[in-house]
């Protein structure tokens, strides 16, 4: 069987340039996804709600989200960006909410919502899916239709190739085995596991907007964020955002590294002064009663006194100058030694990819294999937590299904 598009891998990217493409006029397109399940990554993000992008307008402004892509990103989501998506999604029915941190999720909190529109659009126009259908090669033939094997003998024609395969290694294989150079993939978005004593007392306990930074050998990475302890050490918004822009260096570290986190919102000053207001106005008060942020709740600060040595019992009034020093240096400089990334192999985004270099951001079309495109994960791209990754995913689909029926008209 011929084709005019075969799209490998049936995720956000794949069907996004599926459906793009067979609305501008190109005729026949198939869908081969090697699992049982296609958007099974849509299904189960945001915990099941699907955090479709982030309402982040300016193009200039989003790319900053980006360790990886950086400005070769600003060309493409200035021509299709969240706004895009936004509108994409509502026209097709499924109505989309901004909440306070600016992610975008459908209404009904249901990432189904986005599954069925995206698998009820690509039906309405005729866009075969077939799933486990692994393809095991690809070869590119002398008359420039690309030969398609999922088996030795079952194999597809097509004149354009989509690889769309997210972090499968299997993509991978497949770009390599066409010409491409392919960043080594390693993970991001993760959890810290931290073996500090007493530390899975506070499971559960979250604290917002703090100030968290990584000591890896002489380089240090920052970043501002939500925090949540968790039984196996720390996890969060803010945690994962770490992970993300440290992915390399936390990888070449095997995970091994200093965590800092400032729980202190406040200076070296004000911080000072405030100690000093809580001896002088709460000074019958025992430490562990009377907090100095109400952010830093009873468990939390309890855990903290046990970890500066300093009796919790203790009157606010009984503090002496050494104590309240020890305080501000712990409130401000808290450090945590981590052994490994989260337990569960929780990261959800890989770091790596295909070498932008040999793509162009204004089609997604290979430098070097012509006729064969890539959207989505499979690139060196990778966004921090908020909605970034599938925004990438929607936009890099869109370019290629745009620059596919172009270059088939």
């Amino acid at each position: 069987m011929e084709f005019d598009l075969i799209v490998i891998g049936g995720g956000a990217a794949g069907f996004m340039t599926a459906i793009t493409a067979k609305e501008r006029g190109v005729r026949r397109i198939t869908i081969l996804e090697g699992t049982s399940r296609i958007l099974e990554k849509v299904r189960i993000s945001g915990g099941g709600r699907c955090n479709v992008t982030n309402a982040s307008w300016i193009p200039a402004e989003f790319i900053g989200n980006y360790p990886r892509g950086g400005i070769k990103l600003f060309e493409s989501f200035s021509r299709f960006a969240t706004g895009d998506i936004f509108d994409w999604f509502e026209k097709r029915g499924v109505k989309l909410k901004i909440e306070d941190d600016n992610r975008v999720f459908p209404v009904s909190d249901s990432s189904m919502d986005i599954v069925s529109c995206l698998e009820r659009s690509a039906k309405e126009i005729d866009i075969q899916v077939s799933k486990k259908k692994f393809v095991r090669k690809i070869i590119k033939t002398s008359s420039d239709l690309f030969q398609v094997f999922i088996s030795d003998d079952e194999y597809l024609f097509s004149k354009k190739i989509l690889i769309s395969t997210g972090g499968n290694p299997s993509g991978y294989k497949l770009a390599d085995s066409l010409g491409h150079n392919i960043i080594k993939p390693v993970p991001s978005l993760f959890s810290f596991t931290c073996k500090e004593n007493f530390l899975k007392e506070c499971s559960g306990v979250s604290v917002r907007d703090l100030d968290l930074k990584i000591l890896i050998n002489e380089n240090s990475f920052s970043c501002k964020g939500d925090l949540l302890i968790t039984h196996w050490g720390f996890s969060g918004p803010g945690i994962l955002k770490l992970s993300s822009i440290a992915a390399r260096e936390l990888y070449g570290a095997r995970y091994k590294f200093k965590l800092i986190i400032q729980w202190s919102k406040l200076g070296y000053s004000d911080l000072s002064e405030k100690l000093n207001q809580l001896r002088q106005f709460n000074g019958k008060s025992n430490l562990y009663n009377t907090r100095p942020f109400p952010y830093i709740t009873k468990r939390l600060w309890i855990f903290l006194l046990d970890k500066m040595n300093i009796d919790k019992d203790k009157k606010w009034a009984e503090i002496i100058t050494k104590e309240r020093e020890i305080m501000i240096k712990f409130l401000m400089n808290d450090e945590y030694q981590i052994t490994n990334k989260g337990p569960f192999g929780d990261e959800f985004v890989t770091s790596g990819g295909v070498d932008l270099s040999q793509v162009s951001f204004k089609t997604m079309e290979s430098l070097i294999c012509k006729g064969l495109y890539l959207s989505g994960e499979i690139l060196d791209v990778d966004g921090i937590t908020g909605g970034f990754n599938f925004q990438h995913c929607w936009t890099s689909g869109w370019l290629a299904g745009v620059a596919i029926a172009n270059s088939l008209r």
